[in-house]
This record gives C-alpha cells, sequence and structure tokens, in this order.
C-alpha cells in the first residue's frame, strides 16, 4: 500500500485524484506552481472548489482535512519520502519532462510516478529518463469527475516493472474503488479513442441527416444505453472549448488511416460557437442556452436559437423512446426508412464497427473496450456486448449500406459473449474463447446473471439462487422503479430465504423509487382503493423481508431513494456502495414514505435517541425536507446509514462478495429481529411543528403546500390528541397509508407529480 502520496497539478483533474484519494482515507500531498503573494493560493483555491463542488466531490467535508497543500517551490524536498507521485500537470511534452528531471533528483529509488496525461504516449514522456526512471513509472489515467467516474486505465510502457503495475492496479481497485483496465501505449488508449469518436459519428450523422440537436440526443442517449445527455448535451457539459482540443489532440497523434480522421477535422461550426464564447454550460451556453429563463436548443443549419420543445417534432423519436423500454431497445432505433433510423443505424454501425477494428491493434479482449465505456462513459453495454445484442451480420450490414469496411471480426458467426458449461466466456482478436477476467472478490451480476436461471422472473424483478443456498432479488423495470411485479419477488424470496436474501443490482442506480407513473394513473382514475392496495401488498412484502427466517443484506450503488431504499430499511443490514446516495423523498413531490419509511426512521431515531419527542422530531424533518445522503458519511446523520451495522467499500464492483461474506458470517446464529414496541408522541409537538412551517412559510422558505405536506408527515407519528400512546407496527403502516392517500387526492399534490414527470422540472406551491 502507498503510504506518502503526492498529487502535482492542482487542476480539475489533479484536485479531483487528491479528493478522491483523501475520500478513500489517506494523507495525500497537492503541490502546484507557487504565486507570488500567496505561494499555495493555487492549491488552497483548488481544495475550496473541491468541498463547494456539484455533485460533491469529497464524500464529507471533514475529508479535505487529509489533503495538505503546497507549492513546487517550497516543497519540493519534501518529496524525498514520497513512494507514489501522480503528474497531472499541463498536456505539454515539455513541462511533463522537464518535471521528471526534477523529481529524478529528489525522489527515492522506490518511489513509483505516473502521469495522468490522455493523449501522449509513454514512450515520449520518459524519453530522456534513465532505465531506473522507466522502470517505476506507468500512466494512470483517471477520468472526471473522479469520484463518480469508475474507470482508470492503466498503461504502461516497455521497461515498466510489472510488480508496479500490479501494485497499482490493486490499489486503485481496493483502496480508490476503480475499475481497472490495463492498455497498451496506444494512441488515445481505450476510452477516450473510442468514446470520442462515438461523439464525432454523432455530430456527423446529425448533421447528414438534418436531424435537430434534440433528437440526435434523444436518440444517442437512454435507448441507445449512452447517458441522456446523448452528444450535444455532453458536449456542453464538458464544455465545447475543452473538447475542440481533445479532437485536436487525438486527430494528432492517430495514424493517417484511422477513421477518426473522417470525423475529427477541424469544424467551421464548432469554432465559430467557441469564437462567441458559447462554449457550453461554463460559459455562455452551447448548443443549448438559457435564454429569457426557458432552454433553447440550436439549430444546426442556422446558428439560431429555439425554444428546445420546438425543435424535437412529435415523430418517430418518441415512438422510438417508447418502444425502447420494451424488448432489445435498439431494435425499434433502426427499424424504418426515416431520418432518425437512418441516423441510428449509421451511428451504431460506424462506432460499433470502429470498436471492432481496433480488436487485435489496441486490445486483444472485446471486454477491456467494453469496460472502458462502461465505466470512463457510463454505457449500459460497452460496443461488443451492443453487437451481440444485434448481430454480427446486422452491423455489418450497417457498415456495407453506409459504404464502410467490414472489420474481419465481425465477418464471423460467433457472438463476442457466450456462456458455455455455466461459465462466461469472451472471444478474442485472434477467435480464440477466453473466460471473461475480473480480479479476485469483483463481482458484476451483469455479467455472472448470465450463468444463471432466475427461480422466479418478471418484468420488474428476478429472484436468483446462489452458491451455499443463498438468494439474490434483482430489480430491473425501466429505471428500476418499483411495481408490485418487484414486489412479489420481495415475497417469493421471504417465503424461501434459503440461508440468506441479497439485494442487489449492477444497474448505475439500484432505484430511484416507486413507479410514480402508475401512481398518477390512479389519482386521475381516483382510485383510492387501489392506492392503498398496492401500498399494503408493497409493506406485507418488506414486512415478511425483515422478518423472514434468513439474513437480509441490501447492497446498493448510485441512488437508493424512496420506495428503493424503504426495501433496504427493512434489511438486517446493508453494505454500500461510497457513492451510494440513501434516503426518503418523496415530500419533493407532496407525498410521504409508505413502505414503511416513516416508521423505520422514527424506529433508528429512537433508538438513537432514547426519546419519542426527539425521535419524531428527526424524523419530521428528513421526511420533511426530502433530504437523502451522498455517501455513506453523510447518510449517518440522517440515520440512513448505521455505522455499528452497516458497511461501506469503495468499489461498487465489490458489493456482492462483501455482502456475501456478511450473509455468511450472520447465518449461523440467525435470529429475525423481535417487532419493536412504538408510542404515538404526545404532548406540544404538532404545535410546535405547526409553528416552524408557518414560520418557514412567512419567510419564503416553504411553500402552502409544504405545510400541508409536513402535517400529514407528522401525523403517522405524533397523536392527535397530545397524548402518547402505544402502537404496534401495523399500525403505524396503516398510518402512513392513510396519510398518503389524503395527500394523493390534493391538487397540488397532483400537479407536482405531473410536472416531474412530464414536464422535465418540479414545481413547488
Amino acid at each position: 500500500m502507498f503510504k506518502n502520496i503526492v498529487v502535482i497539478g492542482a487542476g480539475t483533474m489533479g484536485s479531483g485524484i487528491a479528493g478522491q484519494i483523501a475520500n478513500a482515507g489517506h494523507k495525500v500531498l497537492l503541490l502546484d506552481l507557487p504565486t507570488e503573494d500567496q505561494p499555495n493560493a493555487r492549491t488552497e483555491a483548488a481544495v475550496k472548489r473541491l468541498l463547494k463542488s456539484d455533485p460533491p466531490a469529497l464524500m464529507h467535508k471533514r475529508v479535505a482535512d487529509n489533503i495538505k497543500v503546497g507549492n513546487t517551490r517550497d516543497d519540493f524536498v519534501s518529496l524525498a519520502s514520497a513512494d507514489w507521485i501522480i503528474e497531472a500537470v499541463v498536456e505539454r511534452l515539455d513541462i511533463k519532462q522537464d518535471l521528471y528531471q526534477r523529481l529524478d533528483d529528489v525522489i527515492p529509488d522506490s518511489c513509483v510516478v505516473t502521469s495522468n496525461t490522455s493523449t501522449i504516449p509513454i514512450s515520449l514522456l520518459i524519453e530522456k529518463m534513465p532505465v531506473s526512471f522507466q522502470q517505476r513509472f506507468a500512466i494512470t489515467h483517471y477520468f472526471n469527475p473522479v469520484r463518480y467516474m469508475r474507470l482508470l486505465e492503466l498503461v504502461s510502457g516497455e521497461q515498466t516493472d510489472p510488480k508496479i503495475i500490479d501494485k497499482l492496479a490493486q490499489f486503485n481497485d481496493q483502496e480508490l474503488g476503480k475499475g481497472v483496465v490495463r492498455c497498451g501505449d496506444t494512441p488515445g488508449f481505450l476510452g477516450n479513442r473510442v468514446g470520442v469518436f462515438a461523439l464525432q459519428v454523432g455530430i456527423d450523422e446529425a448533421l447528414k441527416n438534418n436531424l435537430s440537436i434534440e433528437q440526435a440526443d434523444a436518440l444517442m442517449g437512454r435507448p441507445m444505453g449512452i447517458p441522456k445527455t446523448g452528444v450535444f448535451g455532453l458536449y456542453d457539459l464538458i464544455g465545447i472549448d475543452l473538447m475542440a482540443d481533445v479532437v485536436r489532440s487525438l486527430r494528432s497523434i492517430l495514424p493517417e488511416g484511422d477513421e477518426f480522421h473522417a470525423v475529427g477535422q477541424e469544424s467551421e461550426m464548432i469554432n465559430a460557437m467557441i469564437h462567441q464564447g458559447l462554449t457550453g454550460e461554463k460559459g455562455g451556453g452551447g448548443f443549448y442556452r438559457e435564454i429569457d429563463g426557458a432552454r433553447h436548443a440550436r439549430v444546426l443549419s442556422s446558428g439560431d436559437y429555439k425554444l428546445a420543445s420546438e425543435t424535437l417534432p412529435a415523430s418517430a423519436t418518441a415512438a422510438a423512446i417508447a418502444l425502447a423500454e420494451l424488448g432489445e431497445p435498439l431494435l425499434p432505433l433502426v427499424q424504418g426508412n426515416n431520418n432518425e433510423a437512418q441516423f441510428s443505424r449509421n451511428v451504431l454501425g460506424r462506432v460499433l464497427g470502429y470498436a471492432a477494428s481496433l480488436l487485435g491493434e489496441v486490445t486483444d479482449s472485446p471486454q477491456n473496450i467494453d469496460d472502458a465505456m462502461k465505466l470512463g462513459f457510463n454505457w449500459v453495454r460497452g460496443p461488443f456486448e451492443m453487437i451481440d445484442a444485434l448481430g454480427n451480420e446486422t452491423v455489418a450490414g450497417y457498415l456495407t449500406d453506409a459504404g464502410f469496411d467490414v472489420p474481419a471480426v465481425l465477418q464471423q458467426a460467433e457472438p463476442f459473449y457466450a456462456v458455455s458449461k455455466g461459465q462466461l466466456n469472451v472471444r478474442h482478436a485472434d477467435g480464440q474463447t477466453h473466460p471473461v477476467e475480473l480480479p479476485d472478490g469483483v463481482v458484476r451480476f451483469s455479467m455472472t446473471r448470465r450463468e444463471l436461471t432466475p427461480v422466479k422472473q418478471n418484468y420488474s424483478a428476478s429472484l436468483f439462487a446462489l452458491a451455499d443456498d443463498l438468494r439474490l432479488i434483482e430489480f430491473h423495470s425501466k429505471a428500476n422503479a418499483l411495481t408490485d411485479e418487484s414486489m412479489e419477488i420481495v415475497l417469493a424470496a421471504a417465503a424461501d430465504p434459503g440461508k440468506g436474501i441479497l439485494v442487489h443490482n449492477d444497474a448505475q442506480h439500484y432505484s430511484a423509487g416507486v413507479d410514480l407513473n402508475e401512481f398518477l394513473r390512479m389519482i386521475d382514475s381516483e382510485d383510492w382503493d387501489g392506492i392503498d392496495q398496492f401500498l399494503a401488498r408493497f409493506q406485507q412484502a418488506v414486512k415478511a423481508l425483515k422478518y423472514c427466517d434468513a439474513p437480509v443484506v441490501g447492497a446498493p450503488s448510485g441512488l437508493a431513494l424512496g420506495g428503493g431504499f424503504e426495501v433496504l430499511m427493512h434489511c438486517d443490514s446493508l453494505v454500500v456502495h461510497s457513492n451510494s446516495v440513501l434516503g426518503l423523498v418523496e415530500s419533493a413531490v407532496g407525498l410521504l414514505p409508505s413502505g414503511g419509511g416513516v416508521k423505520e426512521t422514527y424506529l433508528r431515531w429512537y433508538a438513537l435517541k432514547g426519546n419519542w419527542d426527539e425521535a419524531a422530531w428527526n424524523t419530521w424533518m428528513n421526511i420533511g425536507y426530502g433530504a437523502s445522503g451522498s455517501s455513506p458519511a453523510m447518510a449517518e446523520r440522517l440515520a440512513y446509514y448505521r455505522p455499528n451495522i452497516d458497511d461501506a467499500v469503495m468499489n461498487r464492483d465489490r458489493l456482492v462478495t462483501s455482502a456475501t461474506a456478511k450473509l455468511k458470517a450472520m447465518a449461523a446464529d440467525y435470529k429475525p429481529p423481535a417487532e419493536p414496541q412504538a408510542m404515538l408522541c404526545g404532548g406540544d409537538i404538532l404545535q410546535r411543528m405547526s409553528s416552524f412551517m408557518d414560520e418557514g412559510v412567512a419567510r419564503g422558505d416553504f411553500f402552502p403546500h409544504d405545510k400541508t405536506v409536513a402535517m400529514h408527515i407528522a401525523a403517522v407519528i405524533c397523536s392527535d390528541d397530545g397524548k402518547e400512546k402505544a402502537v404496534t407496527e401495523d399500525e403505524l403502516y396503516a398510518r402512513e397509508r392513510l396519510e398518503f392517500i389524503k395527500l394523493a387526492k390534493t391538487p397540488q399534490t397532483r400537479a407536482r407529480i405531473h410536472s416531474m414527470l412530464h414536464e422535465a422540472n418540479l414545481i413547488r406551491n
């Protein structure tokens, strides 16, 4: 393990790397060039940016204490005790080489040096350095934002000691939570080589097929399994000027015959936007911009801007997105003869074909490219998984129709991934199949599930039997929204729990809650009995999970909110990813948690405070504000993460291994929990809550319906006559349902739900 870590360069990437090292509990020294008046001004400003960043770069503000700041003049001598130095300075070869010369004069012979470069070959970086330096040098290419992007591209040179590469891989995997992909010293490595090409193809095909930027983003977004920003939205997010620099850099280092050059030339449109200051979200807007408080989209043909809603016709785009919810999501996109279908075929053909052409050149394994795109660009599936979904012949046909060559690996009939004798294998560039490769202890259930047959399955969820008589509940509906079908699987698991139940899925987000579309449908039809029955079934399922005859461990990553978190609250213990967001957020849409969330929060606060009055107030504040924690440390403040019961891991790929070990340890002498004895809070607490809300409304902190929601939350845990009284768990469940339905009947709640689902915003009323 590295003990004395230094990051040189306090820009966006350098500070982000230092922040993630600090998140992992390690001390780190952050250096940059000195300034005249305040030598450490650059590094001090970098830490302030980390503390203010959104989303949060640090898992808790106190994590900043792990970062010591300095400068490369006054503190360079301290590098004599460093054992790992990460260089993240400006992408200029001469500056980097000068720094390495200075380092070699100071650092110990055992110190490892790595560069965060994304474009400069390692052979050029260290061509002037002695072999002893080259042997302990590598490239560690992180992706921005470092806390959230899982990919680390680890590049070794001809002289790099393999033991150092192994040490870097292990530390970044187990300590920093990275998915490590080992790359050769080839231009652009893997992630940017394919990812930037895909963006350029998206722009090229949008122009050729005369699509609006919204049409292109809608198609080349979630329906293709790519983040919803799509192409133009991602350009705005990254920065149009920065993307232009990345494209130029790749163009300068890729060989002449590379297909990238067809889409990577200078763009008059892009350069004109940069000249006008339209550099994306950080500038005066970009492809999208706010004008008079409304979102506008750029018209590619003219450069004018129109209201965003006017640039997306009610055409095949909407139909494609709707169809993509059913079955293989790529198929509806490519069917038909309109411009949108042609765009989809050309994009998929060119991007997937380009990835296939790199096999044997930059890597022998399709898994490396797939991992790079999933971990570094948040694609749901990698290029070769998408090829398997469409079929080699189909993708080859898209390329032929568009006038492009078909790579040899696509001319074979065999899929790239296939299960043989219960094991998932991948076909390499040489045509031979090999088991998928993952480090010891790493489990990606999206791969594991291909080797298993569900015990019970429906559209929303599946139940699997694992080794050692364990069970796994997986939610997999759209956005993993919970439905009646989801809870059927929970009930089935509770009825036959084996020696333990794991609640987990390998999606980007575990679950953001119950399907609000179904609630809105029942509200509009005034089906109050239907709502009550749905909530009762949900409550029965989580109660069965809580009291089943075997331990239950939840292992979430990403968003675990609303009803999704209510399921987790009924588990015996959690093993959560360090970036998991835990909370009950129903108040934002004018509702309250009614799957046991209010009840469980109340019981947790009582266990901490030993006082029903304090428990009620803290529960009311948590749920009334719709509070959530963006890390286990932040969730602990809400009693949503219990450090004496729950665990956290930095690498989400290790959730299953950690949770399985916990289940096995708990199973030996497991006894279900006893049903709790609770009290409804009495005294003047309802009046205090009412006054708090009145004062907030008067100040403008709250809206009138916020008070209505808050007082219905209070009614679940407070008596209406001011007298404290005993209450059973089932009575608390019933009170949740009653107050939920009262809120569902209000037009203000209906308006909030509708605005979130259909107007892409959340109104306050």
